[in-house]
Parts: C-alpha cells; sequence; structure tokens
C-alpha cells in the first residue's frame, strides 16, 4: 500500500504544477497515470507544439515545459505510478480513500485530486473509405514530432487551434502545406487565423476553403487525395494526410465514481476550491467544469493552488497555514541543493 497526503490522478502539467504547491505546504503527493511517462498530452501527443501563454514565456515547447515542470517538483520528491490507471475509489471510515489501479496497486491518502485533463480521449476521424488502411502509412491524428515532415508535401484539414498552430509551424519544415477547412469562418485563436492568412499571402502555404477530402491513394503509402472544392473536384499529390478534427474525451472508470458529471466533465465548487460532490476529493485543470471554465494551462494551475490550501485544512484541521511567498518561505530545495535532491520514486510499466 503506498501512502501518501494527496493522491494525484493525472501527471500532467495540472497535476505536476499541484506536487510544487502542496510541497510548498510540507504535503506529499503520489501521481497516477495511464501513460508510461510524466506530461499528459503535452508529452505524449505534442512535445515539440509550442505553446504560447504561459506567464513569462513568450513561447515554450509542451515537453520543455513538461521538463521544467518535473525540475521544480523535484525536490519535494513525489511518487509515480506510471502506465497503470486509477480504476477504483474506496472510501474509509477515517474519511480517507483507498486508490486501485487496473494493476492491482493501492494509494491510500485523505485526499484525492483528479487532474485527468480530458481523462481518455481518441481523435475524431474523417468518415473516408479505407481511412484505417492508410493510418501510419501516411495519414496521421496527432503530431509527435514536426520533423517527421521535413520536405514533405502535408496537407492538414481542420479548422480549430490545432489545425491553424500546425500549419504555422510545418510551414517552416515542409515541403509544401496546404490547409483545408469545410466552412470559410476558423474557430481558432484570431492571432493563429491572421498568421495562416499572412503565410497564405505570402504563398508559403496553400489555404483552400470551403473544401474537404473525399478519397485517399496511393500504393505501399498515401500519394494523393481528392479534394472537393465547391463545384471543383481535383486530386493532388501528399506525403501525409493530417485531419486534425479534435478529441473525443471519456472519463472512462471516473464515471463510475459517484461523481457529478456534466458533459463528460466533473462538476467542482469554484467559489471555493474546487472540489467535487464527494467530500475530500478535488478536481482541477480541463477535467472539471463550473460557471465560466475555461480549459487552459494557466487555469490548471490556478485551481491546483487553492486546491492544496483546501487540501491542507482538511488533513490538518488543527493547524492553520499561513500563506508564504517563495522568496522568503525557506523552502528547502530552492537554493544550490536543487539539482542535488533525489529523484521521484517512480513506479512504471515494463
Amino acid at each position: 500500500m503506498i501512502k501518501t497526503d494527496i493522491i494525484i490522478i493525472g501527471a500532467g502539467p495540472t497535476g505536476l504544477f499541484a506536487v510544487f504547491q502542496a510541497g510548498l505546504i510540507k504535503l506529499k503527493c503520489h501521481l497516477i497515470d495511464s501513460l508510461a511517462q510524466p506530461g499528459g498530452q503535452c508529452a505524449e501527443i505534442y512535445p515539440k507544439k509550442p505553446i504560447y501563454d504561459i506567464p513569462s514565456r513568450p513561447e515554450i515547447m509542451a515537453g520543455d515545459l513538461v521538463g521544467q515542470l518535473m525540475e521544480q517538483i523535484q525536490p519535494f520528491q513525489p511518487g509515480f505510478t506510471l502506465g497503470e490507471t486509477a480504476q477504483d475509489i474506496e472510501k474509509q471510515a477515517d474519511g480517507g480513500f483507498v486508490v486501485t489501479t487496473d494493476k492491482g496497486t493501492q494509494h491510500q491518502a485523505p485526499v484525492i485530486a483528479i487532474a485527468g485533463g480530458l481523462g481518455t480521449f481518441e481523435p475524431r476521424k474523417p468518415d473516408l473509405p479505407n481511412l484505417l488502411h492508410w493510418e501510419d502509412k501516411g495519414v496521421d491524428y496527432i503530431i509527435k514530432d514536426p520533423e517527421k515532415y521535413r520536405d514533405k508535401k502535408v496537407l492538414i484539414a481542420g479548422g480549430g487551434d490545432s489545425a491553424l498552430d500546425w500549419t504555422i509551424v510545418l510551414a517552416s519544415l515542409a515541403e509544401h502545406v496546404t490547409l483545408i477547412h469545410r466552412r470559410n469562418e476558423f474557430r481558432g485563436a484570431l492571432d493563429s487565423v491572421e498568421k495562416v492568412q499572412a503565410l497564405k499571402n505570402k504563398n508559403k502555404i496553400q489555404l483552400i476553403t470551403p473544401a474537404e477530402v473525399t478519397a485517399l491513394k496511393g500504393n505501399n503509402h498515401l500519394s494523393s487525395l481528392t479534394i472537393n472544392h465547391g463545384e471543383t473536384t481535383a486530386e493532388q499529390p501528399v506525403d501525409y494526410f493530417i485531419p486534425l478534427f479534435g478529441l473525443t474525451p471519456k472519463l472512462g472508470s471516473m464515471a463510475h465514481w459517484g461523481l457529478e458529471i456534466e458533459k463528460n466533465a466533473i462538476i467542482v465548487n469554484n467559489s471555493l476550491d474546487y472540489q467535487t460532490n464527494i467530500p475530500g476529493i478535488y478536481a482541477i485543470g480541463d477535467i472539471n467544469t463550473y460557471p465560466g471554465k475555461l480549459k487552459l494551462i494557466l487555469c490548471g494551475f490556478h485551481e491546483a493552488t487553492l486546491m492544496c490550501q483546501s487540501a491542507f485544512q482538511r488533513i490538518h484541521p488543527d493547524k492553520r497555514n499561513v500563506l508564504k511567498y517563495t522568496t522568503v518561505s525557506g523552502i528547502s530545495g530552492f537554493d544550490g541543493s536543487r539539482k542535488e535532491a533525489q529523484k521521484s520514486t517512480i513506479k512504471t510499466i515494463d
């Protein structure tokens, strides 16, 4: 049995930052994640994608953000159970909880923080004949390493932030980039829309709207596709087709834990501490919902901070936590000894 102060379900950026905030008030954390490495989507899906809305960072790669969060929490020596999914939660007589994974690993703590991002997810796929045949043969739903597309002919389909952002990134790498969308209007950030339009005006990319792909062709690898654009149908040579239509989130086992759910998200009390309808269980980051919720890493960091303050009072009801700024807190690990801090204990899959 692994015992700790806070069990964090989900080791994405929000979960990792919660470790830091908990460490400042001397609470220990243990994280559980189904992925084989910390970082959530930032590490698994788009480690090379730039992020622009992290305070003080004009731009940072998602993977680098994870790396720096891991460095930041190293002095607090959190535990990790990776490659295992939190399956069951059992409430104990003393008000605490036992979380059991799909591999049978048990964790005990007085507080649980669910930081599972979007839960489990799978890409939304276009309805195209023989699409499955071309997966990993020229059809990609996730971009992990942009270098894969260097000097290649790439067609991206989609109208959201991912499609726009990756068009901007690949414009400087690929031999030719085409972006198509079923509508003339994009639903991504205005700044990204303006950058894509500027790239089109400079003939750096091809932009076709409204349009959609209707057929894929090739031998052992995708070599061309058919595009319908209004009254026109044309065949275009490509090396890669990347439909970026978003992800379909699924709560998985979390849907059976007795939590109040709304549209695949966990309802929390945002007026106080992001606690769920079950006292002692919190939900932070993209997994939660409340009036005015914004699914941003920045917001997850804020929620993690308030959650930890509430968790302290729950764990130590007889103690008064005095907020101290990190510049004067005297917390061990914020000087030259940081680099000497021991590595976290990590339980991984074989």
